[in-house]
Order: C-alpha cells, then sequence, then structure tokens
C-alpha cells in the first residue's frame, strides 16, 4: 500500500475489513432484503484501519513507476 501511494502521489486508505469483495456482496443483499435503508446507512459502518501518505519525492517517484512499466511489459512479452 505504501508502494501505490508513493507512486501515484495520493494517500491510500487501507479498510479495516479486508474483504471488501464479500461484504460489497453482503451490503448488496442487505439492502435488497431492507436490512439496510440506504447506502449512506452501510456507508457509516466503514472504518479505516490504515492510511498511507506518499513519502518520495516526485522525481523518484515518477523513476519507479517507469521501471514498474518496464517490469510489466516485460513479463508480458515473456508469456507470448
Amino acid at each position: 500500500m505504501q508502494m501505490q501511494a508513493d507512486l501515484l502521489g495520493v494517500p491510500v486508505v487501507r479498510p479495516k475489513v479486508l474483504e471488501t469483495t464479500a461484504l460489497g456482496a453482503a451490503y448488496l443483499a442487505g439492502l435488497t432484503t431492507s436490512l439496510w435503508k440506504s447506502r449512506e446507512e452501510i456507508a457509516a459502518h466503514w472504518k479505516a484501519d490504515r492510511r498511507f501518505e506518499p513519502q518520495l519525492d516526485p522525481a523518484t517517484a515518477r523513476a519507479r513507476l517507469d521501471r514498474w512499466r518496464e517490469a510489466v511489459h516485460r513479463s508480458v512479452r515473456w508469456a507470448a
């Protein structure tokens, strides 16, 4: 998560509940059965676990992002 914050240059917030896909499905089911009255009611249950702030200077972040993109490009070529 720190790497994402550094490379994107924005804060990244990790939720307390990491299984967000399953939780989202459960919330949608609860909405359709009227367990939850609104999306706002569901949103009130969301809690942050940790916030990651960018720590790299923009030039270093850009250089690392360029290296990451090159690594992805190489791995795609290996698969082909």
